[in-house]
């Protein structure tokens, strides 16, 4: 399943491979706080694994995501989880009990794991934006809502801002993404929003990357109304990021920089992130924290 986010983080203490911008003990998070968010961490990057790494099918992999839902269920309600994934649970049993983790939150993350998986398998694509963004929903709101409750924001427009900020990483992720996930039968654009480009989700099945018959105009015209989204989206959140005060703030602000960076750098390409998939490095440091610095 994809990460709700891009390779755009560039305040991680570890590497990252799936949920590159999942900011793991961060050297901006409190000391206190970096044992929970390396938890929540784990605990998503290891069903990410479940998901996606290794050779099992589909229905064994959502066997096992629902074996590990369990053991979810087990901790948040102070029992012993099973001994298959101690290094996962035990922390997270422990950030539960210390912290408050609404289980419900972490239960959704599985959840979009699970659909993402028997959507692959049964060929399904999204009807519109509303039904995509439910999806986000769950695979990345979680996320910023998790991150908050630690840092001990409540209030309801925060909660919506972050919302915002999560689901657009989550699309900016998606329009990064098309030469890896279409050839893997994960189909994330709109079929509402190809039909207004006279596509549908037939004329994709062909597709291979780094082919030499570039894509469709009409294909480039549709990333191109997907980025202009997903960026209309982020500048729904940011104001975020002037009501986050001290590291959280901070933290955020290279956040948001990143996702804009990778639209950036797909408008750059003409809007074909079918031929090259951008990414953001160490190079485009300097340029984040300075877009960061002045927003």
């Amino acid at each position: 399943m994809p990460p709700p986010s891009p390779s755009a983080l560039p305040a991680v203490a570890a590497p990252i491979d799936h949920y590159e911008n999942f900011p793991v003990a961060s050297w901006l998070c409190p000391p206190r706080l970096r044992p929970p968010i390396a938890a929540i961490y784990h605990f998503a990057r290891t069903a990410d694994d479940i998901a996606d790494e290794g050779d099992a099918g589909p229905d064994a992999r959502i066997a096992e995501l629902q074996a590990y839902r369990a053991d979810l269920a087990a901790v948040a309600r102070g029992g012993a989880p099973s001994a298959r994934w101690p290094q996962v649970f035990g922390p997270l049993g422990r950030a539960i009990a210390e912290f408050g983790l609404p289980e419900a939150l972490l239960a959704d993350l599985l959840d979009a794991f699970m659909q993402d998986i028997a959507w692959t398998r049964d060929g399904r694509a999204y009807a519109d934006r509303a039904e995509l963004l439910d999806y986000c929903r769950r695979s990345a709101n979680p996320v910023g809502r998790l991150l908050l409750h630690l840092y001990g924001e409540r209030r309801p427009e925060a909660l919506a801002q972050s919302d915002a900020i999560c689901s657009a990483l989550q699309l900016i992720n998606f329009w990064q993404d098309p030469s890896v996930d279409l050839p893997r039968g994960r189909f994330y654009l709109p079929l509402a929003d190809c039909a207004a480009r006279g596509l549908t989700q037939e004329d994709f099945k062909a597709f291979r990357p780094l082919a030499p018959v570039p894509p469709a105009q009409h294909a480039i015209d549709l990333i191109a109304d997907e980025v202009h989204w997903a960026r209309s989206l982020m500048h729904e959140g940011v104001p975020l990021v002037h009501v986050l005060r001290g590291r959280i703030g901070w933290e955020l602000r290279l956040v948001v920089q990143g996702g804009l960076a990778i639209l950036d750098k797909i408008e750059a390409q003409g809007f074909d992130s079918f031929s090259h998939r951008p990414t953001v490095g160490k190079g485009d440091t300097p340029r984040l924290m300075w877009r960061a610095l002045w927003m």
